[in-house]
């Protein structure tokens, strides 16, 4: 039997956990502050603990966290939060944390969760309270934001992998603006966009004389980047030659200027690329020593089209201090669309919305995008065309219902009727997801979801009528 230590000011959070802890075959030890738990902490000996991150006092969750994570033999600890951000997600895992819940945590989750801490002991981070990060609440971007969390106090090199604009360059600042290196130069070097005869002078300096034109000694991107973070950009892009002194300079930590002598270098690298590089590897257009040498901690980041929970916050935050809001109908459009240009895109149809919008409202006619690959509004902002004519008819409540019921329906069908993997695809809890799945009548129970769940995109009601929100 674990002791698992409690900490949240709500006394019937705490009890309800309390209570499942115990069902679970553990003894709780509840804590209503973060001074009560550190207390309890001398005294008890304590297996895991589960913290709540809004506290009132002078010692809040994240504080609570610094405080427990700074001892010397300390248990996991898991921070439980209403109010999931990427700013203390990335702070929470740097900081030590073994897991970033969101509540409410069904029970099998929070099993889940303690057998994990039970099972595994977490080095100890720096101490550190940065704010910023990345901006999405899906399942894809709080992998990559725990992920940061994780490897950002390391000298580990990254690979960041996505699609054009998916946001590769904010993941490698993150990483430096997380690290203990963040007082220190973040160099970015676009590798595409520099002529394969300038990319060396680029990255590695050159000496006065050592080429015609050089007329004073130049540090390279590695030099200027000492003691800080290098961020080799498109690094797919890079010619075969280079590749082979990029793989020297990873390998002994030593630069050489052109027509200088070479000089040790304190650098951390990370690399990001749109291409498949795995297929690269296999056409003999990228090293394989390479490849493995980058490839430490892989961060893959998912495009927009998958990251459908994120698009109205994203939009949102796009508007930025313009006072102006989404309509419902221009919400829709947004979520309608594929996205090819991913987060630079969004970004960019957005900001032109709230400068060509004279009003307060931006309404679906004034989201501009290609039609080819929109699901086209009718002009006065209604359905996309093909769609069921009441489809953003009604309320709000009513429209977001069918929106909500369908994009269940749709995930269902692309986990082959496998509730867990649906509800990791939506961002929710599997129990929430079970529960809509009711309401919605997408499935009775004891019948197969795959079966269930082939509801047609466009015709978002064809098997049966979505319950009122």
């Amino acid at each position: 039997m674990a002791t698992i230590l409690i900490v949240d000011d709500d006394s019937a959070l705490r009890e309800g956990l309390a209570e499942t802890v115990a069902d679970l075959g553990h003894r709780p030890l509840p804590a209503a502050s973060g001074a009560e738990a550190l207390a309890l902490m001398k005294t008890e000996p304590v297996s895991a603990v589960l913290l709540d991150l809004r506290m009132p006092g002078d010692l809040d969750g994240m504080e609570t966290l610094a405080r427990i994570c700074a001892l010397k033999a300390r248990p996991p600890v898991t921070v439980l939060t209403a109010f999931a951000s990427p700013a203390n997600t990335i702070e929470a895992m740097r900081l030590g944390a073994h897991d970033h819940l969101t509540k409410p945590v069904g029970r099998s989750e929070l099993a889940a969760a303690l057998d994990a801490m039970l099972s595994s002991v977490r080095p100890d981070p720096d101490d550190g309270n940065l704010e910023g990060g990345l901006i999405g609440s899906s399942v894809g971007m709080r992998r990559v934001q725990k992920t940061i969390g994780l490897v950002a106090d390391t000298d580990s090199t990254v690979l960041i992998q996505g699609e054009t604009g998916t946001g590769k360059e904010e993941v490698a600042r993150a990483l430096h603006a997380y690290s203990a290196r963040r007082g220190r130069p973040f160099v970015p070097v676009n590798c595409a966009a520099i002529p394969p005869d300038l990319l060396e002078s680029e990255l590695f300096g050159h000496v006065r004389g050592a080429f015609t034109g050089a007329v004073v000694d130049r540090a390279g991107a590695f030099h200027q980047a000492e003691g800080g973070t290098l961020f080799l950009d498109e690094i797919g892009d890079m010619p075969p030659p280079m590749q082979a002194k990029i793989l020297r300079v990873i390998q002994d930590r030593m630069v050489t200027p052109l027509g200088g002598r070479s000089g040790r270098v304190d650098v951390r690298l990370i690399a990001a690329t749109h291409r498949d590089l795995p297929v690269l590897v296999d056409q003999g257009r990228f090293r394989a020593d390479l490849y493995y040498r980058l490839n430490v901690v892989p961060i893959l980041l998912p495009p927009l089209r998958e990251r459908l929970a994120d698009i109205v916050p994203l939009a949102e935050h796009f508007l930025g201090p313009s006072g102006k809001r989404l309509s419902a109908g221009a919400a829709s459009r947004l979520l309608a669309y594929g996205w090819p240009g991913n987060v630079r895109e969004l970004r960019n149809t957005v900001e032109r919305a709230a400068v060509l919008v004279r009003c307060g409202v931006i309404a679906a006619d004034a989201i501009d995008l290609p039609t080819a690959r929109a699901a086209p509004l009718s002009g006065d902002g209604g359905a996309p065309e093909g769609w069921p004519a009441d489809w953003l008819a009604g309320d709000l409540p009513g429209a977001v219902a069918r929106l909500e019921r369908t994009m269940i329906a749709v995930a269902l069908r692309e986990a082959d009727g496998n509730r867990a993997r649906a509800a990791r695809r939506l961002g929710i809890q599997r129990q929430l997801l079970y529960a809509k799945i009711e309401r919605y009548g997408l499935a009775a129970p004891g019948t197969d979801l795959s079966a269930e769940a082939t509801v047609d995109v466009a015709n978002p009601d064809a098997s049966g009528e979505a319950k009122g929100g």
